[in-house]
């Protein structure tokens, strides 16, 4: 396993990461003892960064996480989580200091931890951007000074709404989705600010949300029928060549030398085994010329996501 440093908490990062979400169902029905082994699978192949939500599952996700955690040495492992977003409607966000504590509390319960590494406002895109910088982000640098979290980080998808808080306010981390994949790399417009302000990155999505699969997105998924579409195309190129657009996806969104881990996510033993094997290796960048060309017509599209003034 390779490893970077993330931004200035000066942590040592596995390049790949697991994403915990899945663990709560989120991608279909799971086994609980499979998510379980998955986690002991993914710690014992050398992945150190483990990241879920309060969203994932409405909680389920880290209760399991909690569970598979259970007896690994602390030190083992860096655990993210984050606030603010509980379900998937727009009502479904508290980013109030009040709301932010007892979240804070209920995951670290769940998680059977006294402490997170990393705290994360999850989805600032659906906030008022003045309530993350002088209510939210200031609660969660209590926590902070109380000992409950370590670093304090944001999630979004559009670029702008990340660079927006980057630039008004000090954080250690951004986490950023369904841009540094082969549908988009718009992730790396911010990169440079990041740099400067040696905030750590971390990407998820690598498969755009189930698009670059062969079993395709959920049925939740936002994007538009284009798309899909034009995805769909790409996927059956890859299969007709007998080779994995899977496989081409994650060695590509893990290449970065300044994204410093990207989130697989999966309930799958075998599946963690299969990603860990997968960037041992470069790209087929023949096929990767391929893929990039039929994907081109989407080429950093995404979907509106949040309030409009955030996108």
């Amino acid at each position: 396993m390779k490893f970077r440093v993330l931004g200035k908490t000066g942590w040592k990062v596995s390049v790949l990461g697991f994403g915990a979400a899945p663990l709560g169902g989120t991608h279909g029905a799971i086994r609980e003892k499979d998510g379980v082994r998955a986690v002991h699978t993914a710690i014992d192949l050398g992945i150190n960064f483990i990241d879920v939500a309060p969203y994932y599952g409405l909680s389920i996700a880290e209760s399991v996480l909690g569970k598979a955690l259970r007896g690994i040495a602390r030190e083992k492992y860096y655990l993210a989580t984050k606030v603010g977003r509980t379900g998937a409607k727009e009502t479904d966000f508290d980013f109030s200091s009040a709301g932010i504590i007892a979240s804070v509390d209920e995951s670290l319960r769940r998680l059977g931890v006294s402490h997170v590494d990393l705290i994360q406002l999850q989805d600032v895109q659906y906030a008022k951007l003045d309530q993350v910088v002088h209510e939210s982000l200031p609660t969660l640098m209590r926590l902070k000074r109380h000992g409950k979290v370590r670093q304090i980080g944001v999630t979004a998808l559009p670029v702008a709404a990340l660079r927006r808080v980057v630039e008004r306010t000090p954080l250690d981390t951004v986490h950023s989705y369904c841009n540094f994949c082969l549908t988009s790399t718009k992730l790396v417009q911010l990169l440079p600010l990041l740099i400067e302000r040696r905030v750590g990155v971390i990407n998820a999505a690598p498969l755009a949300m189930g698009l670059l699969t062969e079993k395709g997105p959920p049925s939740w998924h936002p994007a538009p029928a284009e798309m899909r579409e034009v995805c769909r195309r790409a996927v059956q190129h890859c299969v007709k060549k007998k080779v994995s657009l899977p496989r081409l996806a994650l060695q590509f969104a893990t290449s970065h030398r300044d994204i410093s881990t990207t989130l697989v996510g999966t309930a799958d033993p075998k599946k963690v085994r299969e990603s860990v094997k997968w960037i041992e290796s470069n790209p087929d960048y023949s096929l990767l010329a391929e893929v990039q060309d039929i994907l081109t017509p989407i080429r950093n599209e995404t979907w509106p996501s949040g309030r409009k003034e955030n996108n």
